[in-house]
């Protein structure tokens, strides 16, 4: 499966930590060249040594922040000043926060969509068109079965993510005709980062390793699939859920959620 972008260019966004980093590891063990791109530098360089001396690749990073709306032309004029012709974007860049909307900045609020939704448009438009002229090309969006219900203290980040996943079944049909596969990996509860930064420590009960839901985004992408759902017990959760009232489905989230006073 891998193999399929040996000796290709793949960019990550976000490849600093978790899934990214998963990501990171599987392609170059395929033998694919990385782009990594991260807000911290240091991590990018340790990672970026590790993947070249283990696996004889080729490697480049850029360090910047996605909140930051001028990025994206950024990474594009990096990868086009070195040559780089990216047969792989993987927007895997992405961040939540816990608690009631009105106890969490704004500011906050509003660097997730510009991280979650408006760098993944950016990116990918700015990237589509070399694949287009060339008739090939992939890209994998990192969802989140989030996406498939409202989710309340999590309101802001669930609503990304649904962005993301229907950005990328629409975009897996319009580039189909182009030989270009994009697909949605939404995975539950990880093994990373996410929960500590969001601050949802106590909800990763039966976290999936980040090494397998890379494996299983990519595997999908490979496949042809417009989203897949890493986990059959998430599976079933998420389609499950449309047999059920959407009212019903938002409260017994909010109940699963709610801050807990101790």
């Amino acid at each position: 499966m891998i193999a399929n972008w040996r000796g290709k260019w793949a960019l990550i966004t976000g490849a600093s930590a978790g899934i990214g980093m998963a990501l990171a590891r599987e392609l170059a063990a395929g033998g694919a060249n990385l782009v990594l791109t991260a807000r911290r530098q240091e991590r990018l360089e340790e990672l970026a040594r590790e993947l070249t001396a283990k696996h004889k690749i080729k490697t480049s990073i850029f360090a910047a922040d996605l909140a930051d709306p001028s990025v994206p032309e950024k990474i594009y004029a990096f990868t086009r000043a070195q040559g780089i012709s990216t047969e792989l974007l993987v927007n895997n860049a992405g961040f939540g926060a816990y608690g009631e909307l009105p106890s969490i900045e704004v500011k906050r609020l509003l660097d997730m969509v510009k991280v979650n939704c408006a760098a993944v448009v950016h990116l990918t438009w700015l990237y589509l068109p070399e694949m287009v002229a060339r008739r090939s090309g992939d890209v994998l969006i990192l969802s989140s079965t989030a996406a498939f219900q409202a989710v309340p203290y999590i309101s802001t980040y669930a609503a990304t993510k649904a962005f993301d996943l229907l950005f990328a079944e629409g975009l897996a049909e319009e580039m189909k005709p182009h030989g270009i596969r994009v697909c949605a990996l939404c995975p539950g509860s990880t093994e990373s980062e996410f929960h500590v930064v969001a601050g949802q420590e106590k909800f990763m009960r039966k976290a999936e390793t980040a090494e397998k839901v890379a494996r299983t985004g990519l595997k999908a992408l490979a496949a042809g699939k417009s989203y897949v759902i890493s986990g059959l017990g998430n599976y079933l959760g998420a389609q499950g859920e449309r047999l059920v009232p959407r009212r019903m489905v938002t409260r017994i989230a909010g109940n699963m959620f709610k801050p807990r006073e101790r």
